[in-house]
């Protein structure tokens, strides 16, 4: 008893101390984030690194999430309109798919490769080299990745949802007894403006939660090359899970935007 008592102590307390030095980065990086001129050029690299370089395999996810919605609601909704196949489609891709299979993408891609190279930085005392030359790391490795993150995953939203919807309508008329004009009237009966918005909140929130959780987890890393391997694998794991558990509480903002 006293054993599993102090289990779960030890857990709360190695919780906490996390959750403290998460905020003391958290308040360090967003008083970097107030002084771009200082990691401008280092936020251009990250934005193509992080945006540009993971836009195919995003779009591939995106492109066929919205083929398997139109094609398992088109197989379903056997006693209703069809046009109701266009409607399912643009509500998922907006509200749910494309923010949220872009930003687990994104975490394999993106927050892997940051954890494992800052993982590296911290093993191998380059950070600790950057401070005795009298650079802030924070300012030269944390904030342009986190800017960087939540500026390109506006784009990449718009993206997905845009392919999504277009290989829902693809599938839908090559595989169901429907016409591109139902298939409109659907998509233009759901969409309104606040469903983009939403869908686009959610990405900004997103892109800071990958990428500033990368580089926390990457500035704890220790213990050399065994270390950094562990560091990828507990980003992506941190971030998946911090995803999950962001996108609970930003669902009931949705009527806000309506």
């Amino acid at each position: 008893m006293s054993g599993w008592l102090a289990g779960i102590g030890g857990a709360v307390m190695t919780g906490a101390r996390h959750v403290g030095r998460a905020g003391i980065l958290a308040a360090a990086t967003f008083g970097a984030v107030l002084r771009p001129r200082e990691y401008r050029r280092e936020a251009f690299v990250q934005a193509k690194k992080i945006g540009i370089d993971s836009l195919p395999l995003v779009l591939l996810v995106a492109a066929l999430s919205g083929s398997i919605l139109a094609q398992q609601s088109g197989y379903q909704f056997t006693e209703i309109p069809l046009w109701v196949v266009g409607n399912t489609v643009a509500a998922g891709m907006l509200t749910e798919l494309a923010p949220l299979l872009s930003a687990i993408i994104m975490a394999g891609r993106v927050g892997s490769g940051i954890g494992a190279e800052l993982g590296t930085m911290k093993v191998t005392n380059q950070i600790d080299a950057l401070r005795t030359l009298g650079r802030d790391p924070v300012t030269e490795l944390v904030a342009p990745r986190v800017v960087a993150g939540a500026v390109m995953m506006l784009p990449i939203v718009i993206f997905a949802n845009i392919v999504g919807i277009w290989s829902g309508w693809l599938s839908a008329i090559a595989l169901l007894p429907m016409t591109t004009h139902e298939y409109v009237y659907g998509v233009q009966n759901y969409y309104h403006a606040a469903s983009l918005i939403f869908s686009l909140v959610k990405g900004f929130f997103f892109g800071i939660t990958i990428t500033f959780t990368a580089c926390y987890v990457g500035l704890q890393a220790e213990g050399g090359a065994a270390g950094v391997g562990r560091t990828a694998t507990n980003a992506v794991v941190s971030i998946i899970v911090l995803i999950m558990m962001l996108d609970v509480f930003l669902a009931p903002l949705y009527k806000a935007f309506q």
